[in-house]
């Protein structure tokens, strides 16, 4: 048997995890002195209204080592193999700190993927970790998959606001400024290395919308993999991207995939964005 493990910021409910057999560490949000831990004590809804509610600004802060440590020995006690899908290196530290896990449990058996993107790109891998756990799959191949799938993971969001980047000291007050008063929409790509940036700042969220469903037939989806549409607080602007893609580009995308992003990623772009995420076709040889 392998137990997958991975952190809240895949962005699965509750009951998702507990259907598809996956052990989540959350990661703690803090406003002020007060801490919260997703899917704990902090649901999304709520989270999001913090978010506007508090005049702290959120600090995210990623599980301990020894949280890891202790899943990879009880795993190693029962005799089940390991596999750990974390956030990009890019955007957090809890890679890293797997990693530390791993040297401490000392098992072999145990395999820690930087899975180079977020959110929905990082549930992809995870729900497809599953799939091959429940074909009898062991860690080392699911591992060895997973290594080369996260390089074909397309993620883009479409940002309402430039507010919680200015907030959060990734943009000045004067980008700020002029590009609240022009209704500029940032969009947001993970690249190949799990970094974000920023490739283009759009004049309204359809336009914005525009720019990302570009981005498919220009990485063409693969099949074997589902579509998924991200959101943050407001599901309207992911309904309405998701009818897009179904009716743009024939792709359906089930109610199921429209997916609410959480506090870890959500804390950075904000209220009423919305994001495509899915896995590209392999390279031809």
């Amino acid at each position: 048997m392998v137990r997958i493990i991975t952190d809240s910021c895949a962005d699965f409910k509750p009951a998702e995890l507990i259907r598809n057999n996956i052990t989540c560490v959350p990661l703690s949000v803090h406003f002020g002195d007060r801490e919260f831990v997703e899917n704990v004590n902090l649901t999304k809804e709520q989270y999001f209204e913090l978010l506007k509610t508090e005049k702290d600004f959120p600090k995210t802060a990623q599980p301990s080592p020894q949280t890891f440590a202790a899943l990879i020995q009880e795993a190693k006690e029962q005799g089940e193999g390991v596999v750990i899908i974390t956030i990009s290196s890019g955007l957090s530290g809890t890679y890293q700190g797997a990693v530390l896990a791993k040297n401490m449990a000392d098992y072999d058996d145990c395999y820690v993927i930087d899975s180079l993107t977020g959110t929905g790109g990082e549930r992809l891998l995870v729900e497809h970790a599953c799939r091959m756990r429940d074909e009898g799959k062991s860690a080392r191949e699911i591992a060895e998959v997973m290594e080369g799938m996260r390089h074909r993971v397309v993620l883009y969001t479409c940002m309402d606001t430039l507010e919680y980047l200015h907030r959060g000291g990734r943009i000045s007050h004067t980008a700020y400024t002029i590009g609240s008063l022009t209704h500029i929409k940032p969009i947001m790509h993970v690249d190949k290395q799990g970094r974000p940036e920023i490739p283009a700042k759009m004049l309204g969220m359809r336009k914005a919308m525009d720019y990302i469903l570009r981005k498919i037939p220009e990485n063409p989806m693969d099949p074997a993999h589902p579509m998924t549409v991200m959101y943050t607080a407001d599901r309207s602007n992911g309904e309405k991207l998701a009818e897009r893609i179904r009716t743009e580009h024939g792709i359906d995308v089930p109610d199921d995939r429209i997916v609410p992003v959480g506090a870890a990623v959500g804390t950075h772009i904000g209220p009423h964005a919305c994001a495509i995420v899915y896995v590209a076709q392999e390279p031809e040889a």
